[in-house]
């Protein structure tokens, strides 16, 4: 590592001759490897941009220039090149962000890690230079995989529109996000991958014409002048052209002197300008290359010389729908499924083996994927739509109005719901149950455990006028717990024991056994505590109301945000019974959570069983000091 160890800042990379620059690289990817391998990250886009970043950092002036990355996965090495080497707890509290983070670094810009976002971002950033007067670049960094996002086509439009105003668009093109990029784009862009350049036809032509009489000079040049048309056959780059969109490429993006002499030329220009690199993902390590699923886009902790994992966890909660999505699949033609880039990731691998016919990939376009879902169902299909609860904030309209609004029989399964963690405040599934509660008609499970995954997703798909979300949490899951009874259709985990019980427990989804073990805590304070599971909290069970009424107090405890989540509906639904019971409401705060485990972010914000018990406590003890006060006043009269 002696010339990593040296570079201090992006101008450190000044200083360093043509020759040092490979091996700069080679001591980054042997970082990378090391580092990651101890804490798990994103290794193999990381790989894939090594020399891009380097190329990005020599000829652009950070962060007077604004470098900005999509997603923000692939910025590691933009990281260790501004001063970050310490990896020792990436994505551990108090250690490096696995995303741009402003609080890290002023070379850091969005921190945003929902894909297909960085050239609104580059647009308003271009226009704002314009109007301050200021000399500053703009660069922005995108990969082919969100490039199938709308919203990029939308910001290019706009971007288009401006022919003088500079703006530098690097598309990292490794054929993948996560899985291999699919979609028209993506065979649009594999031809400029796979095409010979025009430069390279005209002058093998010019040769041929040049020894051709009379007409070999004159066609030639009717050639030239023409070569915008040559280049739509040859290379259809034409259709970034033809957006106005000025088009470098395809460029190597692992030879550094060609990427330098290509960002230069665009850094030149005075207008909005593509450069096309063609890049690796899992570059320079064999077990990434290997692993043709994902190249090791996102790992756990691993061997570095084999890249097999350390340890394996039991079961977790994606594999338990990617079994059960088998079986359905097996049992009902008319299920379909549904998947936004994320086939592996969201546990849809499996019924793609199975039924490659019906499982569709919109790409980073989870918007449309809502609507198409929609157009299946009304098609006389059940569509599945699997996403990470993080991502569906995107597709809310399309939930509500196209789906919800013309009763269509859609399941949306929402992965990572919950605090997730280590990815930071934008990868967190906290706001789903929020912002579904304002969706007619639509349907809610969170299921506690694996057997509830099971059957409640076989209930959703049995919904065919509405909507239905099944909503579970990211990494293992635990044992069963069992229901004592049944109250309506929630089922109940524990009871109270007594005729006038002090505490109901509304627990949901994977929170049930902390919510046992506060029910255990109160009762060695002598408070009795009923423990339901409603299962589908969405709408409110009508017979929470009646038991409700039969309680002191009602706690709910949800992995969700506490604004609009489920103990808002829960207080609501009591208020319209005209249950006057007091409720206290537990769940996430509205505010971004910092990287850390799921453990320790839930200790922070005090959504662990200690925290509870003690401040149920302090409320039951409150109604009790308020009942011997109306006693003695009582008494007095």
């Amino acid at each position: 590592m002696a010339l990593l160890t040296r570079i201090t800042g992006p101008r450190d990379l000044d200083r360093l001759a043509p020759e040092q620059l490979d091996q700069l690289a080679a001591e980054i990817r042997s970082f990378l490897v090391d580092a990651v391998s101890k804490t798990g990250g994103h290794l193999g886009p990381n790989l894939g941009v090594v020399e891009l970043t380097i190329a990005l950092h020599r000829v652009f002036e950070s962060p007077k220039d604004k470098i900005l990355w999509d997603t923000g996965h692939q910025s590691y090495v933009h990281k260790l090149l501004t001063g970050r080497q310490d990896f020792s707890k990436l994505k551990m509290k108090g250690g490096l962000s696995g995303y741009p983070a402003r609080s890290e670094s002023e070379h850091d810009i969005i921190e945003n890690s929902h894909a297909s976002t960085v050239l609104g971002w580059a647009d308003g950033l271009a226009k704002a230079n314009e109007v301050l007067e200021r000399d500053d670049h703009v660069v922005a960094v995108i990969g082919d995989g969100a490039l199938t996002g709308g919203m990029a086509w939308e910001a290019l439009n706009n971007i288009a529109e401006a022919k003088d105003r500079p703006l530098v668009i690097v598309v990292n093109d490794n054929e993948r996000s996560y899985a291999p990029t699919i979609g028209g784009l993506a065979n649009h862009l594999a031809t400029l991958r796979t095409t010979d350049g025009y430069e390279r036809f005209l002058a093998r032509t010019k040769e041929i014409l040049d020894r051709t009489p009379v007409v070999g000079r004159p066609l030639y040049e009717t050639l030239h002048g023409a070569k915008k048309g040559l280049k739509d056959f040859i290379a259809p780059q034409g259709m970034f052209e033809d957006l106005g969109l000025k088009y470098v490429g395809p460029i190597d993006g692992h030879d550094i002197e060609a990427l330098e002499s290509a960002l230069t030329r665009a850094k030149r220009f005075g207008g909005p300008v593509i450069v096309h690199c063609l890049t690796e993902k899992g570059r320079g390590y064999q077990p990434a290359l290997a692993d043709e699923a994902d190249r090791f886009h996102a790992v756990g902790k691993i061997h570095p010389d084999t890249g097999l994992p350390i340890s394996t966890s039991g079961a977790d909660w994606t594999g338990v729908f990617a079994d059960e999505m088998v079986k359905l699949g097996h049992e009902r033609e008319d299920i379909v499924a549904i998947t936004a880039a994320m086939l592996q990731p969201v546990g849809l691998d499996k019924f793609a083996k199975a039924f490659p016919e019906r499982v569709y990939d919109v790409g980073i376009a989870e918007q449309h994927g809502a609507v198409s879902a929609a157009g299946l169902a009304t098609g006389g299909l059940h569509p599945v739509f699997a996403v990470y609860a993080t991502f569906l904030n995107r597709a809310f309209d399309q939930v509500l109005m196209d789906v919800a609004l013309h009763k269509c029989g859609v399941t949306f399964v929402l992965d990572r719901a919950g605090i997730t963690g280590t990815d930071g405040a934008s990868h967190n599934g906290m706001w789903d149950m929020s912002i579904l509660q304002v969706v007619p008609g639509l349907r809610i499970a969170a299921p506690r455990d694996a057997d509830q995954v099971r059957a409640q997703l076989r209930e959703a798909v049995e919904v065919d006028d509405a909507p239905t979300v099944v909503r579970y949490s990211k990494g293992a899951v635990g044992p069963a717990v069992e229901a004592v009874g049944r109250v309506g259709g929630m089922d109940v985990l524990r009871e109270a024991g007594t005729d006038t019980p002090d505490v109901l427990l509304v627990s949901v989804g994977a929170l049930a056994p902390m919510c046992l073990e506060i029910a255990g805590l109160l009762d060695q304070q002598g408070i009795s505590t009923t423990v339901v599971d409603p299962r589908w909290v969405k709408p409110v069970d009508e017979a929470m109301a009646p038991l409700a009424d039969r309680h002191r107090v009602v706690v709910t405890v949800e992995d969700n945000g506490r604004v609009g989540g489920v103990g808002c509906a829960v207080a609501q639904a009591l208020r319209d019974a005209g249950v006057d019971v007091p409720l206290r409401d537990f769940g996430i705060p509205p505010r971004f959570l910092d990287h850390a485990s799921r453990k320790e972010v839930m200790t922070e914000i005090g959504l662990t069983a200690p925290d509870i018990a003690r401040q149920v406590t302090g409320l039951v003890s409150k109604l009790d000091g308020r009942y011997e006060q109306a006693e003695v006043e009582a008494a007095r009269d």
